[in-house]
């Protein structure tokens, strides 16, 4: 089964292949597609996964962060082969 990610940055849908063995997930994807550097995003996103007490505190510094890059609407998708 084939996966992409479809997701929007500054305005403009774009669609690209996704392999797990090369990113952690569509984020990270979507990040380089378009050449953005997320290294220091990471290290904060480890630091907020040791504080925080829930999943929802990290899913939602993953959002903001993201929105605030310029991506909007991540989403891994599903084809068949």
């Amino acid at each position: 089964m084939a996966r992409l990610v479809t997701y929007t940055f500054r305005g403009q849908q774009k669609t690209i292949n996704f392999a797990y063995d090369k990113y952690h997930d569509g984020f990270e994807a979507a990040a380089a597609a378009e050449g953005v550097d997320i290294g220091a995003f990471l290290r904060m996103e480890q630091q907020v996964a040791l504080t925080a007490k829930g999943g929802g505190a990290l899913k939602n510094f993953r959002q903001s962060e993201f929105a605030r890059m310029g991506f909007t609407e991540v989403r891994l998708l599903k084809t068949e082969d």
